[in-house]
């Protein structure tokens, strides 16, 4: 192979039509994986999981081989999942669609972590939303290096219903905005 051509190979084509090169990154990698048909399958998670295998480096490596940067998916809620910890709890879980699954990553330490259940708890009612409990989230160590033990955080799911419908926003209820939702969160004592 001639110098000349190795350099073609990778170097960036010249900005043409939608094509930039400056917005070309290096080291990032995705894979999204659907049923177009809105079908829920445990398959769906699978595949997720082989392309995550796949693309082993997406997990950032470091000079410990068990810590990255991490990986997640994102599905629906899994709504049979949700009604057993409600059965199990006789809580009254509303239909699929009129509620909702906050992950919270919550700090190791138990003082922190209550500030933070708090402050969440007290957003949920600022907005009007009914929190029917907490779930914690079963999680499997094994294979963790230490420096991530030492980092986790505490993994829990607020699990939160509908509230009575909105009001229409005007200039004497403009508090519901979401740009004052923003502020508030900002401001909480």
């Amino acid at each position: 192979m001639s110098k000349e051509w190795e350099s073609d190979v990778v170097r960036a084509p010249e900005k043409q039509g939608l094509y930039d090169p400056s917005n070309e990154h290096d080291s990032c990698g995705t894979g999204f994986i659907a049923n177009i048909k809105g079908d829920k399958s445990n398959d769906i998670v699978r595949d997720g999981l082989q392309i995550l295998a796949n693309l082993d480096h997406r997990g950032a490596k470091g000079a410990d081989p068990l810590v990255g940067d991490g990986a997640g998916c994102l599905i629906q809620i899994p709504d049979e999942l949700f009604r057993d910890w409600a059965g199990e709890r006789s809580v009254n879980l509303p239909p699929p669609g009129d509620y909702a699954v906050a992950m919270c990553f919550l700090p190791q330490d138990e003082e922190a972590r209550d500030v933070a259940i708090a402050r969440l708890e007290r957003f949920i009612e600022i907005e009007g939303q009914i929190l029917l409990g907490w779930r914690e989230v079963p999680t499997d160590t094994a294979g963790l290096g230490q420096a991530v033990l030492e980092s986790m955080p505490v993994i829990r799911q607020a699990i939160v219903a509908r509230g009575p419908a909105p009001r229409t926003r005007t200039p004497s209820n403009a508090r519901s905005s979401p740009f004052a939702s923003r502020l508030r969160t900002r401001s909480w004592n």
